[in-house]
C-alpha cells in the first residue's frame, strides 16, 4: 500500500477510535454483554427517581425489605422532590442519576417509580464511569429507555423488575404474586439463574428459541426508534406489556414493530401484561391483543407466547435484560429459562 494510501486509511481509524473513548461511539450490537457484579450483604442499593416523583415515607417498605435482603441503602435527592409529575427538575434528576452512576460504593440503582422524564435527561448522562465500573440499573415502565440505552451503547445487562413503589406496607398481608415477583429482585442481585414457569395460552405458537433478552414497555419502544437508544432485535428474544392502550393504538405499535425490521429475524416474542383500554360504543376494533401479534407475525417461524407475567400488575417478574435466556413453549407448559 502506498504511503499517502495508508496515511488516509489511518485518519478515519483513528477517529473512530477517538469516538469509542470519549464514549460517542455505540459498541456494536452483537458484542458480548457485560454483567455487573453481583451484589452480597452490606452493598449499597441507591435510590433515586430519574421520571415521577416519589414521597419519601412511600420508599419506606422498600428500604426495609433491602434491609431484610442484607443491603445498605442511599437514598437519592430526587427523593421527596416534586416538580409537577416529575421527582424534581431535569437538572436534579440528572444530577442525581449522575452521582450515583458514578459512586464506586453503590452497586444497583433501583428507581423508585415510573411514570415519564428517562428520556428527558438520557443524552446528557455520563457513561464513562458506569462503562468502567458498571452497576445494576433496576426498573421497568419508563426505565425501558435506560433498559434500551444501555444495552445498544454499552452493552450492560440490566433488571426488569418493580420499583419502589410496588413494594407493599404491609407484607405478611400481601398477594403471594406480589411476594413472589418481589424477592426475584432480590434473587437477580445476588446472582441466581431466574427460571420462570407460566401456564400456556391456546393462542401461542410453540417451539423452543435461545438467544439474548430485550424488551420492555411497548410505547417507550416505539417512542425510542430511530434514536441512539433504539434496540436491535435480530437474534433475540423480545419481551412487551403496556397499560392504558386502546386495541387499536396497540395495533399500531405492532405495525412499528413490524415495519421498521423488528419482528423479522426474531428468536421468539414473549407477551406480557396489557392492560387495554375499552373502545368506545360504537368505535369497537374488533380483534383481540392475540389477533393483532399473530397477524404480524404470521410469516415467521419462532416461539410466541402471551400471558408472561410481566407488566403493570402485582405478577412482575424481575428479568434479566441483555442476558441469554431459553424459551420454551409447548403446549403443556412454558418455560423462560436464564442460561
Amino acid at each position: 500500500m502506498k504511503r499517502k494510501n495508508f496515511l488516509a486509511s489511518f485518519v478515519p481509524l483513528a477517529a473512530t477510535l477517538s469516538a469509542v473513548a470519549k464514549g460517542k461511539t455505540s459498541i456494536e450490537p452483537d458484542s458480548p454483554v457485560i454483567k455487573p457484579l453481583y451484589l452480597k450483604p452490606g452493598d449499597t442499593v441507591g435510590i433515586c427517581c430519574p421520571a415521577g416523583f416519589m414521597k419519601t415515607e412511600e420508599i419506606k417498605p422498600a428500604l426495609l425489605k433491602l434491609t431484610e435482603w442484607g443491603f445498605n441503602t442511599k437514598v437519592g435527592a430526587t427523593i421527596g422532590k416534586k416538580d409537577f409529575t416529575y421527582g424534581g427538575t431535569d437538572d436534579e434528576r440528572l444530577q442525581d442519576l449522575q452521582q450515583m452512576l458514578d459512586d464506586k460504593s453503590i452497586k444497583a440503582i433501583f428507581f423508585a417509580r415510573g411514570g415519564y422524564g428517562g428520556v428527558r435527561i438520557i443524552d446528557r448522562l455520563d457513561f464513562k464511569k458506569f462503562k468502567k465500573d458498571p452497576k445494576w440499573i433496576i426498573g421497568f415502565s419508563d426505565a425501558t429507555v435506560f433498559h434500551s440505552h444501555i444495552n445498544e451503547k454499552y452493552r450492560v445487562a440490566t433488571i426488569h423488575s418493580k420499583m419502589c413503589n410496588s413494594f407493599p406496607t404491609d407484607w405478611a398481608n400481601a398477594e403471594p404474586a406480589q411476594k413472589e415477583t418481589i424477592e426475584s429482585i432480590n434473587k437477580c442481585l445476588k446472582g441466581e439463574k431466574m427460571k420462570y414457569l407460566f401456564t400456556p395460552n391456546e393462542k401461542n405458537n410453540t417451539g423452543l428459541a435461545v438467544g439474548e433478552l430485550v424488551g420492555g414497555n411497548l410505547k417507550t419502544l416505539e417512542s425510542l426508534a430511530g434514536s441512539a437508544s433504539d434496540i436491535h432485535t435480530k437474534d433475540k428474544i423480545l419481551f412487551v406489556e403496556d397499560t392504558g392502550e386502546y386495541l387499536y393504538s396497540i395495533d399500531r405499535m405492532f405495525w412499528n414493530l413490524k415495519r421498521s425490521g423488528k419482528l423479522e429475524k426474531l428468536k421468539g416474542l414473549i407477551i406480557g401484561g396489557f392492560k387495554i383500554k375499552t373502545d368506545d360504543a360504537g368505535e369497537e376494533f374488533g380483534k383481540t391483543l392475540e389477533d393483532i401479534v399473530l397477524e404480524k407475525v404470521s410469516e415467521y417461524n419462532y416461539p410466541v407466547c402471551f400471558d408472561f407475567p410481566v407488566g403493570h400488575q402485582k405478577n412482575n417478574v424481575a428479568l434479566k435484560c441483555g442476558v441469554t435466556h431459553t424459551l420454551g413453549v409447548h403446549l403443556n407448559e412454558c418455560r423462560l429459562s436464564e442460561v
